[in-house]
């Protein structure tokens, strides 16, 4: 159960970062209203995720999650290039998130 509460705070992490990009689009309280709400509940995720599972690991899975999802949302809904050694890499960070998981079991 703490690894779904851990994924979590990683998705509201990339919220977040998208909630930055809408932020400057668009500069509306709104925007400002989600950006720091996904931002708290990622923290607060990841902080109730600090409780079992090691900081470490933890924190590397959490970053994780953010890189590789605000570069995916980058270039699905912000035009960011779609370059194939860029999709390596963001796929490389993946699979290191999924080695720790299964690590740290």
């Amino acid at each position: 159960m703490i690894w779904v509460v851990l994924i979590f705070a990683g998705l509201f992490e990339v919220l977040g970062v998208m909630m930055i990009s809408y932020f400057h689009q668009q500069r509306n309280l709104r925007s400002v209203v989600y950006m720091i709400g996904s931002f708290a509940i990622s923290f607060a995720l990841l902080k109730i995720a600090l409780m079992t599972l090691p900081m470490a690991t933890a924190y590397a899975i959490w970053t994780g999650i953010g890189a590789a999802g605000g570069a995916l949302v980058g270039m699905l809904f912000f035009g960011e290039s779609k370059d194939v050694k860029r999709i390596f890499f963001i796929t490389l960070i993946i699979a290191s998130v999924i080695g720790l998981k299964v690590i740290g079991s």
